[in-house]
């Protein structure tokens, strides 16, 4: 029986990425984002393009009763849910210093990317511990970021949303353990994306200085491909790890 994964902000940058490597993997595909199916039919037409069979289950994370719209769609549709890749999030509407943030500003980023991405793996998570089936082997997959370590003053809210999902990683990882539920966390660096884009002469210069050792912006492909390997099985005996790609960023250099 084929496998399906949901990948939640699986339309685009990243979680396109992820989405197209499981894709090739053999994985069937529940992909949830907040735009209407319409506008991001584009992705899913090349999801689709090699046989994948594509679902796209439209919700916000944030939202209670959307969130488990988003589970149980999947699951009319699929059967069971194999593989959670928590990958949606948002960045800042604005960046402000951290002493100027304001509640509606915090609150909103934290309901998404930290309230919203912790209860949809608890909901699917129990679900995970409910099926039978023999050759059932689930896996949650939470995509941070290395600024769950790395301190960033004018968008605190977004570091302290990546460092809450890294310590959720490790609580899941710990309860789940005796039902065999593999837990995980990758951790992206310099991405390009849309969401870097209007970063991308900052980082340019960076990059061109040694802030990663590896000369280069990272792509989706890199995430996708450190994320299929972990939802394959490839790696085993390592549930609540850590797979940081950030091109060697965050390693202390004298």
């Amino acid at each position: 029986m084929m496998r399906t994964a949901l990948v939640t902000g699986g339309s685009r940058g990243i979680g396109f990425g992820i989405a197209t490597a499981l894709a090739n993997a053999g994985f069937q595909l529940s992909i949830n984002g907040l735009r209407e199916e319409q506008e991001a039919s584009e992705a899913l037409e090349k999801l689709r393009s090699n046989g994948t069979e594509v679902f796209y289950c439209r919700g916000n994370i944030g939202i209670a009763a959307e969130r488990k719209s988003i589970v149980e769609t999947t699951i009319k549709k699929f059967g069971k849910i194999d593989v959670l890749v928590n990958n949606a999030g948002v960045a800042p509407l604005v960046r402000q210093d951290v002493l100027e943030l304001d509640e509606e500003n915090y609150d909103r980023l934290l309901d998404i990317n930290l309230k919203g991405t912790y209860f949809l793996t608890q909901d699917v998570a129990k679900r995970m511990i409910k099926e039978t089936a023999s050759d059932y082997n689930p896996c949650i997959i939470t995509i941070t970021s290395v600024s769950a370590t790395i301190a960033s003053i004018n968008r605190g809210e977004y570091c302290i949303s990546k460092a809450g999902l890294a310590m959720m990683t490790k609580l899941f990882a710990t309860r789940l353990a005796e039902h065999n539920i593999q837990v995980y966390e990758v951790r992206p660096g310099i991405i390009s994306t849309d969401m870097t884009a209007g970063v991308k002469e900052k980082y340019d210069s960076l990059i061109n200085n040694g802030l990663t050792l590896e000369k280069r912006w990272g792509t989706a492909e890199d995430v996708g491909k450190a994320v299929t390997v972990l939802a394959t099985g490839l790696i085993s005996y390592a549930t609540g790890q850590v797979i940081e790609v950030a091109g060697g960023m965050t390693i202390g250099r004298l």
